[in-house]
């Protein structure tokens, strides 16, 4: 995703920038009550499973990439939503994806068939996409149609989709378009790409909720997910950074990068193609003026920042990055 604007001068143009780290003289707040997280897969999922031990269901909005959403099998199937929401209900598997204790009969029997099971879902994983789908079908709006997904899993945080029109991510590479996907599971990610393409952002729009959430909200996370193929979507939505730029309450990016490398995932090669550097300035240059302060294990300049560990591979490094991401943003 191209940089928008300046880094740093969202709110702080016309005066000298403030230095990286917690702003002197303010004390940090321990916890804000009322928090927007814009998330894609599995790195802004385990933060909002931080902030919702820290924050509470009740102080706490997911708005999700639904570019990565696809029909398979007769079924809406929404990966990001869906693995932020089994994240929060707690019932994430060891893969890091799907349902934990899930069983595998319906594709087991696709394959029997002869039919074609490169995407796989397992059974209860099918279920919530049956509940999703039954709903689309009787006129309802992805946003109500996943909240009964969320109300499904036990799961009372709002997790909302980024638009309710259809969004699809496609990836172009080695002289071919496939769906997101496609080009993750079909073909391995296979680069170099040579063209990403948002199709049908043009004709999205937040839906109500999601631009209350951001009115609404005391701080505003960008989380580590992938900038370009995560969290490029849904700024791609128009009225989406306006929305960021006009929010009463700071925007903090926590970068994705831990130790200058790429813990998961394609991220490196989506960065590669966009000219995103994998280090946590790379992530305030892309966002540019969309945000007020960053959240790095590494030191950044020309933006408020705090240095801090980011590694969230325990239920205890979650809730520590959740919580000194919120006192940091009570500063700003």
């Amino acid at each position: 995703m191209p940089a928008s604007g300046s880094p740093g001068c969202r709110r702080s143009c016309g005066r000298e920038l403030r230095p990286a780290g917690l702003r002197p003289g303010r004390p940090a707040r321990p916890q804000l009550l009322n928090v927007a997280l814009l998330s894609g897969g599995t790195g802004g999922a385990k933060l909002a499973r931080g902030l919702l031990d820290v924050a509470g269901p009740e102080g706490l909005t997911v708005i999700a990439n639904t570019g990565d959403d696809a029909e398979v099998y007769g079924v809406h199937v929404a990966p990001d939503p869906d693995l932020v929401t089994y994240w929060l209900a707690d019932a994430i598997d060891a893969r890091g994806y799907g349902i934990r204790g899930d069983t595998w009969k319906v594709m087991e029997a696709l394959e029997r068939a002869g039919r074609p099971a490169w995407f796989r879902l397992g059974d209860r994983d099918l279920a919530m996409c049956l509940v999703r789908t039954e709903l689309l079908a009787a006129g309802e709006r992805l946003t109500s149609a996943h909240a009964a997904v969320a109300r499904a899993m036990g799961v009372s945080a709002r997790v909302l989709p980024m638009a309710d029109e259809p969004v699809r991510t496609r990836v172009t590479a080695r002289g071919q378009t496939f769906s997101f996907q496609e080009f993750m599971i079909a073909e391995g990610a296979r680069g170099p790409i040579e063209d990403i393409e948002y199709t049908g952002a043009a004709a999205a729009s937040p839906p109500d909720e999601v631009l209350a959430a951001l009115a609404e909200a005391e701080a505003i996370l960008i989380g580590p997910s992938n900038p370009v193929a995560s969290i490029g979507p849904i700024l791609a939505v128009p009225g989406m950074a306006e929305a960021l730029r006009e929010a009463s309450g700071p925007v903090v990016a926590v970068s994705p990068f831990v130790g200058g490398e790429v813990l998961k995932g394609p991220t490196r090669l989506f960065c590669d193609h966009a000219g995103i550097p994998v280090r946590a300035q790379g992530v305030v240059e892309a966002y540019g003026d969309l945000l007020d302060g960053v959240v790095a294990d590494e030191p950044v300049s020309g933006l408020a920042a705090l240095a801090t560990d980011t590694l969230m591979d325990t239920p205890t490094a979650r809730r520590r990055l959740a919580t000194r991401t919120l006192q940091f943003a009570g500063t700003l």
